[in-house]
């Protein structure tokens, strides 16, 4: 996965889980990394002594994202890639408004990376055809929908489709393509009994954990013939 990146990876949600992976991952190789995290987590400060640049960002608010690209931009005039990352998961709760459920999936999920690939869409340009990238995090469901979680699979089936629309948009100089994990990482309060369970939903039965996606974002800021496409990474779920 040896790189020649001189341009900063932009890496949203970067303070844990699979973001944190990433941002270790490029930092490991020399790459500059700009994570934006929400909330505090001891990580942080590991990956600034790495060289890391962390910005606090609440993305609640459009008036935000418009605000922290803005600092991205006076920080990075290009970016050799933008990862979309951050998320929330939130499933229907009877006692919340369910307008409520549904604006909050769409302002991390739809709204946050549709304002920011084009208010930093001038970062990417220059650095050769498919020399740039875009990568939003999609989900499995968004292709088998989710009875509990209906919102949050909307919100990412709307992500999914603009990898399409930004490819078209950005080509030649920048590849747009999506990642759309199944179960990748357990929490550390899951069950026994749920982990059996979620284990055997896959033909691999087997939670890989993030470096399986860390070795696909590293495969496609390689390529320079894939955009618009959406690469599933769920061990042959749709196939049970």
């Amino acid at each position: 996965m040896a790189t020649s990146f001189t341009a900063p990876v932009l890496i949203t949600g970067g303070a844990k889980r699979i973001g944190l992976a990433l941002a270790h991952s490029f930092l490991a190789q020399n790459v500059p990394v700009i994570v934006s995290w929400r909330t505090y987590y001891p990580s942080l400060e590991i990956l600034s002594q790495q060289g890391a640049i962390c910005l606090q960002a609440d993305f609640s608010t459009t008036e935000n994202v418009y605000d922290f690209a803005k600092r991205v931009k006076a920080l990075a005039p290009k970016l050799r890639a933008v990862i979309h990352n951050a998320s929330t998961w939130r499933a229907e709760q009877h006692d919340e408004p369910l307008e409520q459920t549904l604006a909050e999936m769409l302002q991390i999920h739809v709204y946050t990376p549709y304002l920011l690939n084009q208010l930093l869409e001038s970062c990417l340009y220059g650095q050769g055809v498919g020399g740039s990238d875009i990568i939003h995090l999609t989900d499995y469901v968004v292709e088998k929908g989710s009875e509990k979680h209906i919102a949050y699979a909307a919100s990412k089936a709307a992500l999914d489709n603009m990898t399409r629309s930004f490819a078209k948009k950005l080509a030649p100089d920048v590849k747009v393509n999506a990642i759309a994990p199944a179960l990748i990482m357990f929490h550390p309060d899951d069950t026994t009994r749920y982990r059996q369970k979620a284990l055997k939903k896959s033909l691999i039965e087997t939670v890989p954990g993030e470096e399986e996606v860390v070795r696909l974002v590293h495969y496609l800021l390689s390529s320079h013939y894939m955009t618009g496409k959406t690469l599933g990474l769920d061990g042959g779920r749709p196939l049970r």
